[in-house]
């Protein structure tokens, strides 16, 4: 299948992480439904057909750009479960969470988020969001290039949990162009479109999931389950000339891209070098600042960015962190559990981990205006790369004037650590060489998300043009696809 990566259309526009995904949206929209109720359809489908980095046992955020009104920000976070107190973590051996303990799981806030969504913004009927999602669950896909072989690197996370081994072929990893089906998934998304978000929170599936969880010393129940809520918010906002930029606040980490941005020339010196090293010092900063600040104010990732026919767009972006999150699967459920708890800092930090809290989250949707009105919607997939690419993205767009196409594939440099730095391949090597010589250092093996190497990120954007058209594109590094209108 070939992969349309760029479009551009007039009407309406759609950037998401598989071509099924983005089919799937196109449907909805040509069905008069609105860009939310496209991008729950194409998230809802990537649970499917990327389930390495999504699932229903995730979290979602968005930033809603409706014509002429100021955006709205959802945060659609779980919470940490109601038994886990920084006493058990303290009696870990590094007083931390670690990546893919039990302890690590947390309430997914998919589900409630996409119904919280329609309820506000959608025009079609609820059932009819999840009919691809469920087709190509029951029925089967055909898997992609990317998704294989991160399907084969990671699959060591799929042996600990025997449900999760089975679900998803440990040890035998779909090749790339063969079928997988789920039909496990393609019940329990079924019944979500039949009987509503209370489906996965209340009844079989919190029962199933407290039940797995005792048994592996877990702490989720299904009480987890039913005190969830997600809540609509005002975004974090930079405003420069006639732009305004926008991101999700805490417990998100969208307030370091602002500070980078905020404490970085606009304008384009005549030394590239000078430029991306301010911008790496710029971005470290932030990202130190933003580990010791956020927490919950009250990875792995896939993003989905569309605009409708009306002009309302909305940047829409589902995790479960890291490549198959927790590794524990909902037996019977079909979906793997994430493992944001991760994300909580040792005992005694601001973000230390307790009972029912937001753990620090590295999931950023973006959107940013021109004089009021939509230009641009953004996510990066990828842990820690998620703001550091958005922060790279935008020194391209709006300090070096870089066409979008020619943004995302911009080569990029990734931060790992203090003064630890990995640079993409593609990079200009003299280039390299002078990010070497100012003291930022190759990162020790091991070190990075993709199993042992640094990953360098995946985009999704769309942007309006000076002349009212829509250009989509979607990150070559991915398996993604763009289509307009």
């Amino acid at each position: 299948m070939v992969h349309s990566k760029k479009a551009l259309g007039k009407h309406w526009a759609v950037s998401t992480g598989n071509m099924l995904a983005a089919r799937a949206a196109q449907k909805i929209l040509l069905r008069g439904g609105s860009a939310v109720d496209a991008a729950i359809t194409a998230d809802a489908v990537m649970g499917v057909v990327e389930p390495m980095a999504t699932s229903i046992g995730g979290d979602v955020l968005a930033i809603i750009t409706l014509a002429g009104e100021d955006p709205v920000a959802y945060n659609g976070t779980g919470r940490s479960p109601a038994l886990l107190t920084s006493k058990l973590v303290s009696e870990l051996p590094t007083q931390r969470i670690p990546e893919r303990h039990p302890y690590s799981i947390t309430t997914p806030g998919a589900v409630k988020g996409w119904h919280d969504l329609h309820q506000r913004y959608g025009k079609l009927d609820w059932e009819d969001l999840f009919i691809d999602a469920i087709h190509y669950a029951q029925e089967g896909f055909v898997v992609a290039e990317v998704a294989a072989r991160e399907w084969k690197l990671f699959d060591f996370v799929l042996h600990t949990d025997p449900h999760c081994a089975q679900l998803y072929k440990a040890g035998h990893a779909p090749q790339a162009g063969t079928i997988f089906k789920n039909p496990e998934l393609a019940r329990t998304l079924r019944r979500i479109a039949h009987e509503g978000w209370q489906a996965f929170y209340q009844g079989e599936i919190p029962q199933r999931t407290e039940v797995a969880m005792v048994q592996v010393n877990g702490l989720l129940r299904a009480d987890d389950f039913e005190r969830h809520q997600g809540y609509f918010c005002k975004p974090l906002c930079l405003a420069h000339a006639d732009y305004a930029f926008y991101q999700c606040p805490p417990n998100t980490h969208g307030c370091a891209i602002l500070d980078a941005l905020a404490n970085t020339s606009w304008q384009s010196s005549s030394c590239a070098t000078s430029d991306t090293l301010a911008l790496i010092d710029a971005t470290q900063a932030a990202l130190r600042d933003a580990a010791k600040t956020v927490h919950d104010s009250g990875g792995n990732t896939v993003c989905t960015v569309i605009v409708d026919n009306d002009g309302n767009a909305i940047t829409l972006m589902s995790s479960i962190f890291k490549r198959f999150g927790s590794g524990y699967v909902v037996p019977g459920a079909g979906f793997v559990l994430q493992n944001r708890g991760f994300g909580f800092a040792e005992v005694g930090h601001i973000n230390e981990a307790g009972p029912n809290k937001r753990p620090y989250h590295t999931v950023v949707p973006g959107a940013v205006t021109k004089s009021g009105l939509f230009h641009l919607g953004l996510g990066v997939v990828g842990g820690l790369m998620q703001p550091q690419g958005q922060i790279q993205i935008m020194h391209q767009l709006f300090r070096e004037g870089t066409p979008l196409d020619e943004a995302l594939a911009h080569p990029r440099w990734r931060i790992e650590g203090d003064h630890l730095v990995a640079l993409e391949p593609t990079m200009d090597s003299s280039l390299q060489l002078k990010i070497r010589q100012a003291g930022y250092k190759e990162p020790p093996k091991g070190v990075g998300d993709l199993a042992g190497r640094s990953d360098f990120g995946g985009a999704q954007a769309i942007q309006r043009l000076a002349n009212n058209e829509l250009w989509a594109v979607s990150d070559h590094r991915k398996d993604g696809a763009a289509l307009a209108n």
